[in-house]
């Protein structure tokens, strides 16, 4: 038996009472803070913390509730904050629940379900407050709080793992992808090219992938930021120019301008704005191309060629005169080599850090939604959560 199920036994064997929110603390407004003096007391919008001012609106334990906006983003507050008028925050009833508690018991129910708002989403002190929240004994709630806390970290640690190994990788790839002495040719010289100018192919439900600029991200294509489908019979129509090849490296032109991936599967299709290069001499290798392409000196090169204001795009006719170094292929080999490693353990989304991530994140989401589920006791029978099950086991 864990120490959370004897806790249960011995102090709540019969259930637990549900209460409505407004029984276990006080919504309050944000205020405006312009006028008060810089400081190291944050101030927390919708977005998180803004700016930091020298005046605390709050100084005990809080949880804050977006009021507009991304009203599913909840923070845990424990050091003296000020809210501005676009989230609110508790004063919680410590005699009776624990802060963290309700924390993680109110980001399990997704308030996003409770939009009272045709436009922007939004919340009311109203609904909040018919919001029903169990109530175990506080030692329980401590107990369920330890829990989950260890889970949070669980994922910080790899949080911030990733993210030191993102910038090593920014460090390497610069350094790898720096050349003072190979030859430089033009990418016209260097590879079979594809533009896939023309209309817009006819979408269906269902049939060949099609790869949009939406598709192709930081290296890879990511399958599942956009699906567009073209009917099978469309295919050769649309993919008359030149058909993908695993290894084919793809950048696009316009919104965005300058994002490169490689084909990993050639049942693809590929869209307008995307232009795909094929190394025609055995002198340049396909993935050492696209690092090349990724990296600072070839994207800045992009950019000081393209045009436009907001929304920058490049003409296939100036991207392909745009230069590259070439160094030996054992070079070349050396810098895939090290760069695929990186690569895999920074993006890749089935092995590398984002997939354990993805993993820890689900795993806590399923280990916090059984801890948080409750045998409810007899009083409070049929009483339900906000994703309109029952508080019971």
């Amino acid at each position: 038996m864990s120490r959370l199920e004897a806790l249960m036994a011995e102090l709540c064997p019969d259930g637990v009472e549900v209460k409505e929110l407004s029984q276990v603390l006080t919504i309050k407004n944000g205020k405006d803070y312009k006028g008060f003096d810089k400081g190291d007391i944050p101030v927390y919008g919708t977005g998180g913390i803004m700016t930091f001012i020298d005046r605390a609106a709050f100084e005990k334990p809080s949880v804050l509730i977006p009021r507009k906006g991304s009203i599913d983003k909840l923070y845990y507050v424990d050091v003296p904050f000020w809210t501005v008028d676009t989230i609110f925050y508790t004063d919680i009833n410590t005699d009776i629940i624990e802060p963290k508690y309700v924390f993680y018991y109110l980001q399990a129910q997704h308030l996003e379900r409770l939009n009272t708002a045709g436009g922007v989403p939004s919340l009311t002190q109203a609904v909040l407050n018919s919001v029903k929240i169990p109530l175990p004994p506080l030692p329980v709630q401590g107990e369920i709080v330890r829990i989950l806390d260890n889970f949070t970290e669980l994922t910080a640690e790899l949080t911030a793992e990733l993210s030191a190994r993102k910038k090593q990788y920014e460090y390497y790839s610069k350094e790898l992808l720096s050349f003072s002495d190979a030859q430089y040719y033009a990418l016209a010289d260097l590879c079979d090219i594809v533009d896939y100018r023309g209309k817009t192919p006819k979408k269906v439900e269902n049939g060949v992938f099609l790869v949009t600029a939406k598709n192709i991200r930081k290296g890879y294509i990511d399958y599942e930021k956009s699906k567009e489908y073209i009917a099978p019979e469309d295919y050769e129509i649309v993919m008359r120019r030149g058909y993908p090849q695993q290894g084919d490296v793809l950048i696009t032109t316009e919104a965005p301008c300058g994002n490169i991936a490689q084909i990993d599967n050639e049942d693809i299709a590929l869209a307008q704005r995307v232009i795909k290069y094929r190394p025609k001499t055995d002198a340049l290798n396909s993935t050492f191309l696209k690092y090349i392409l990724l990296g600072n000196e070839f994207q800045d090169k992009l950019l000081a060629t393209a045009t436009g204001g907001t929304v920058k795009g490049i003409k296939g006719s100036k991207l392909h005169k745009l230069t590259i170094p070439v160094p030996p292929l054992e070079v070349q080999a050396r810098i895939v080599a090290i760069l695929d490693r990186f690569d895999t353990l920074c993006n890749d989304l089935t092995s590398g850090l984002p997939a354990e991530i993805t993993a820890r994140q689900q795993q806590y989401e399923y280990y916090r939604d059984q801890l948080l589920t409750f045998k409810a006791c007899p009083a409070n029978k049929q009483v339900s959560r906000t994703d309109g099950q029952e508080v019971s086991a």
